[in-house]
């Protein structure tokens, strides 16, 4: 993409789960880098380590630590961006879990493109990409692991990423945890690459808003999606079930 303007030129994204310190290095991502030229680069399980790329390839790079942890959401890009913004995301409420997940969500050319990676429990990661798809307005993509397991309904958006698996649960089981839902976007093409060095395979989408796309309200409610409410109103039930056992 050349200009600011999607409706004439497609948005190259590239999104990629690097497993930590133990997966894709640095210079791993920036061969991937070289290799795919994307407009946008989303990583998940980033380490400070990723603070280097745009030494190696240029560019403007933000990086979100996760609490407590030593990775967490990063975005790169060829070109000026403005810094990020951070959603806070729904939690469980049960004891022992992970810290606090986000959000990490930039306007790109009149789109807006939030970075996940989200919780393992389907309720929960469900209410996290609910309250996403309402802090968005416009056109819109929600890219990365969204850690879910079957069909993800969201009202006025549509599943654009690649069919095919890209991550192997205890190198077993194979699933789509990598994924894009995308609102007033077209995708002409989503590919699942090689993996490398990490857990999980990199996708790559080329995205471009829509010939017939308006400008989509903050919130938008369909009979084939839950609120965000009934959902919360089921995690609440579903929490309190596991406190009484």
């Amino acid at each position: 993409m050349k200009t600011g303007d999607l409706t004439t030129a497609s948005l190259r994204v590239v999104s990629w789960n690097l497993l930590r310190r133990v997966g894709a290095r640095v210079e791993d991502v920036a061969e991937l880098v070289r290799r795919e030229n994307p407009d946008l680069l989303l990583l998940q399980e980033a380490t400070e380590d990723m603070n280097m790329l745009p030494s190696l390839v240029g560019g403007y790079f933000f990086r979100h630590p996760m609490q407590r942890r030593v990775y967490g959401l990063a975005m790169w890009t060829p070109r000026p961006l403005l810094q990020p913004k951070i959603l806070p995301l729904p939690v469980s409420a049960l004891p022992g879990r992970v810290p606090p997940r986000v959000a990490q969500i930039a306007q790109f050319g009149g789109v807006a493109v939030a970075n996940v990676h989200l919780s393992h429990g389907q309720v929960l990661n469900r209410l996290q990409l609910l309250r996403i798809a309402e802090a968005l307005e416009g056109p819109a993509a929600i890219i990365g692991d969204f850690n879910s397991v079957g069909p993800t309904l969201l009202a006025g958006f549509e599943d654009v990423g690649p069919r095919r698996r890209t991550h192997k649960a205890s190198k077993i089981v194979a699933l789509r945890l990598d994924r894009c839902m995308a609102r007033s976007l077209r995708c002409s093409a989503a590919e699942v690459l090689d993996k490398g060095p990490s857990d999980h395979h990199p996708i790559v989408l080329d995205l471009a808003v829509a010939a017939d796309a308006e400008a989509a309200p903050k919130r938008r409610r369909g009979r084939r999606s839950l609120s965000f409410s009934r959902v919360r109103k089921s995690a609440l039930r579903l929490t309190k079930a596991g406190r009484s056992r």
